[in-house]
């Protein structure tokens, strides 16, 4: 069995319009579909979630930014 693959992006998910295949007119073909994994978008997703869920515990908002860069230079320090 030949593979071809094809790379499109899903603008209407109801429905998918394949064109410029190199198949001839009544070849039978398996169609397959996957979706490809993107670990970055994951990634970023649950890094904003977890930022979202930081800003909400109580008393991140009393820290200045003062005290982040103190707590920074500290932290490079070896303290």
């Amino acid at each position: 069995m030949n593979a071809y693959k094809k790379y499109i992006t899903i603008t209407d998910p109801s429905q998918l319009i394949l064109s410029d295949l190199p198949f001839q007119v009544g070849q039978r073909v398996e169609i397959i579909i996957l979706a490809e994994d993107n670990p970055r978008a994951e990634i970023s997703k649950k890094l904003r979630d977890l930022f979202d869920k930081t800003q909400l515990l109580p008393g991140v908002k009393d820290i200045t930014e003062a005290e982040i860069e103190a707590e920074i230079e500290a932290y490079q320090r070896g303290e």
